[in-house]
């Protein structure tokens, strides 16, 4: 139990060791809760800045929750107690504590812990790749991801119910309620001020936005510091 505790409370911290904040900050001072959708991700990484920034930014963070579940799983944890402690990994970079808990939506995190699951125990694929699916061919199809990760998110508990115990359906529960919240509990933009609150948390459920022009929702700037500061952004 006290290694069970010890690894829930590391995976938390190393999930909120915010990269792509101190990425963005770093190389082109800019804070990037204040751009683009505002997520502390690898996403809004790239489109603020460059791919060559993002993209190892973006295995760092998928690397969060994989890495915790191996350890989890060398150290002797059963499957329920690794998707406890992925979870942990994919709470800390949603509500990161060295941010005041502002920070992305886990999915990078998420696809880790998910990835590495049937990998390293006795379990089937199935789940995983439900999840991938919806997530891949989903994105390649709609050019958008908000709806292929509602859908791939919605797919874990429902596929493992049909081959994996009670305990390790209830971790895919907790992992798709995570992901929910963290859209549905996102401040108000500026943007949306007229919009209903039933059509804000319908924006954000089906698209992960709270206006329905993704362009700018994709792109916005501060409304002062826009004028001043905008972040250079390379192509490549």
């Amino acid at each position: 139990m006290a290694i069970w505790i010890a690894l829930i409370l590391g995976a938390y911290l190393l999930g909120s060791v915010p990269t792509s904040y101190l990425a963005a900050k770093l190389a082109r001072g800019i804070d990037l809760r204040q751009y683009g959708t505002g997520q502390v991700g690898g996403g809004n990484l790239w489109r603020m800045t460059s791919w060559r920034l993002a993209l190892p930014v973006g295995i760092f963070d998928l690397s969060k929750g994989l890495v915790m579940v191996w350890v989890a799983q060398l150290a002797g944890l059963d499957i329920a107690q690794q998707l406890a402690v992925g979870l942990a990994a994919i709470i800390g970079h949603n509500w990161p504590v060295f941010l005041r808990f502002s920070g992305g939506r886990g999915i990078g995190t998420a696809m880790g812990v998910i990835f590495i699951l049937p990998l390293i125990n006795d379990m089937t694929p199935w789940t995983t790749i439900a999840f991938f699916s919806f997530l891949i061919i989903g994105s390649v199809i709609l050019r958008s991801s908000p709806l292929p990760v509602l859908a791939g998110a919605v797919a874990l508990p429902l596929v493992s119910s049909f081959y994996e115990p009670l305990s390790v359906t209830l971790g895919f529960v907790a992992i798709f309620l995570v992901i929910i919240i963290k859209r549905l509990t996102a401040p108000r933009a500026v943007e949306a001020v007229s919009v209903s609150r039933g059509r804000l948390l319908l924006n954000r459920l089906l698209f992960d936005r709270d206006i329905m022009d993704r362009k700018i929702w994709m792109y916005r700037m501060p409304s002062k510091a826009g004028a001043k500061k905008q972040p250079k952004r390379r192509e490549g």
